[in-house]
């Protein structure tokens, strides 16, 4: 009988492994739900940290009235040509095209004086404010003008006191060089370079040097502490793992004086209500950062984890899942000025997830992947208005240990995706009477014709896309496109009211696995900041829905933050 027993025993512990791993098969959507909802999170907080990024743009010096060209003015000279000497002035003969109206004019020293007026407000408005254009007497009767250019430079680069005895580096925040032709753009660049630590405050005063067309840089700089710490709240988790999310972030600031940001985070669940220890979330991530002139480098890493029980045949299992990202990231401004800012970047990254029944591992849900992103980002300033866009390429790659995605064996999915990314947003301040009013458009899209896996595919439907929804269920595929619209107004002298209104669709060959392929719905909400606390708290509904597509009729959440 003892061997018979023994028998039917691993008989059933056999068939109840097998129930689990089928039921394993079927968490496999859920895990990528997971993930998504991870990886919207993560964007979110990264979208919020980039709009905290200060943007400098300096007040633009008052233009010398310039006029028009005199007519018919006595004695005069006809200006068939105009030429710029001088030190460097080769590399600003573009300033001469203010003065193209001149040429043919029969000119004398009033119509001279403008030429210089408009040639001298070209190089201030392109931000040479101490560049300077001069005529020395000559004779003009060849219809020959010869401007002569004093170009201003950078004579020091320095630090007031007190730092100037312990304070950090300016030669990674500042991109200007004793030497160099003095440039605003340059010094815009500098002051967010030096601001970008929220601990710091910065000012650049120009200077006069000793000598003619000579400048110092007085950097003016000040930092209260260089630790924060910040604690977090939120209700954006999923049920199965849970709901209320709790998180604390210790930011490093300028500890090696290179103007470096560092943060290390831990999120986690909160343990709320009866099911404590039967699910559970965990998240750490690191940042660190450095500029260097119009360079920014940049490291990013993460590790999140769930888990969850799922009742068995005989007992219940933990089916969890893992998570890990690296990521390197090189940035440039390649182009600015006063009223817009273009900046190209390289993304390198890898990413790995795993999933457990137990301590077993679900060997064909491994992934690995790695690959390279490029992108190209604007911001536009036109008045109090600002809109902002970025375009990216994504493309996996088959290095750092990429393995083949599971989806590959029956043609479903590739761990080497070629996507493209597109995020567009516009922020336009105005006033009704006397109501300040704030309208804010978000629109975003993926474009891919690989077959994508989950975690690659456009996700919509919660808080961080279509709003109204719960969030427990949501439309992906491999295209799509989503549009939040909001409208907000002042409340009280710290806060405000706001109203959104979100579509999103997606398409593409795994859209037709789905219940529908569009959302829309909507939200009310309040944020701003109660007793040092920054708090959002909003109440929405679905709109419109696929028939078969679960969520809430209503759904509110909220979310606080304290700094210290």
């Amino acid at each position: 009988m003892q061997p018979q027993f023994v028998l039917l025993v691993n008989l059933a512990a056999a068939f109840s492994l097998l129930g689990a791993s089928a039921q394993a098969q079927n968490q496999a959507e859920f895990a990528a739900q997971q993930l998504q909802r991870q990886q919207q999170r993560e964007k979110a907080l990264s979208d919020k940290a980039e709009e905290q990024r200060p943007d400098v743009r300096l007040p633009r010096a008052p233009a010398a009235d310039a006029g028009a060209y005199p007519a018919n003015e006595q004695p005069c000279f006809p200006i068939r040509h105009i030429a710029l000497n001088g030190d460097g002035a080769a590399q600003f003969a573009w300033a001469l095209k203010a003065a193209d109206g001149a040429i043919g004019l029969c000119l004398g020293s009033a119509g001279i004086n403008a030429i210089l007026a408009k040639v001298q407000n070209a190089l201030v408005g392109a931000g040479y404010v101490t560049t300077r254009v001069l005529a020395a007497p000559q004779d003009l009767t060849t219809g020959h003008l010869a401007l002569l250019l004093v170009p201003g430079r950078v004579r020091a680069v320095r630090f007031a006191a007190p730092a100037d005895e312990s304070g950090p580096s300016w030669r990674n925040a500042v991109p200007a060089r004793p030497g160099d032709i003095l440039n605003l753009r340059d010094i815009e660049q500098a002051l967010e370079n030096l601001k970008r630590v929220p601990t710091a405050e910065a000012d650049i005063e120009i200077v006069p040097g000793e000598q003619p067309g000579e400048s110092d840089l007085l950097i003016k700089w000040r930092q209260s502490r260089p630790v924060r710490l910040s604690l977090s709240a939120d209700d954006s988790g999923s049920a199965s793992t849970g709901k209320y999310q709790g998180g604390a972030t210790v930011s490093l600031d300028n500890l090696l004086g290179w103007h470096e940001l560092f943060y290390f985070s831990a999120n986690r669940d909160l343990p709320v209500g009866d099911a404590r220890g039967e699910h559970g979330t965990r998240n750490y991530a690191l940042h660190y950062s450095m500029p260097a002139g119009y360079w920014l480098y940049a490291l990013n890493a993460s590790r999140y984890r769930y888990y969850q029980s799922i009742a068995g045949a005989n007992q219940n299992y933990i089916y969890s899942g893992t998570s890990a990202n690296v990521e390197l990231k090189v940035a440039r401004v390649v182009y600015r000025d006063a009223a817009r800012k273009t900046t190209a970047a390289l993304r390198l990254y890898q990413r790995r997830s795993n999933n457990y029944i137990d301590d077993t591992e679900v060997e064909v849900q491994r992934r690995q992947m790695s690959g390279l992103e490029f992108s190209l980002a604007h911001k536009e300033f036109a008045g109090d208005a600002i809109l902002e866009g970025t375009l990216a390429y994504k493309r996996g790659m088959r290095f750092f240990g990429t393995l083949p995605a599971p989806e590959e064996e029956f043609n479903d999915g590739t761990s080497r995706p070629a996507l493209v990314n597109l995020d567009v947003s516009l922020t336009l301040p105005f006033k009704l009477r006397a109501t300040q009013l704030q309208y804010q458009a978000s629109l975003r899209g993926q474009a891919s014709n690989s077959l994508l896996i989950p975690q690659d595919r456009f996700a919509i439907g919660g808080r961080y896309t279509v709003r109204g929804f719960d969030g427990e269920a949501s439309l992906s595929a491999e295209r799509g496109w989503l549009l939040r619209n909001e409208l907000a107004w002042a409340a009280g002298a710290a806060g405000q009211l706001y109203v959104g209104l979100d579509y999103g669709r997606v398409s593409g060959p795994h859209a037709a696995l789905l219940a529908g392929d569009s959302l829309m719905g909507g939200a009310i909400g309040w944020r701003g900041q109660l007793a040092g606390v920054q708090l959002d708290i909003f109440s929405g509904r679905p709109i419109r829905k696929p028939e078969h597509f679960r969520s809430a009729r209503h759904s509110a959440g909220f979310s606080l933050n304290y700094q210290y």
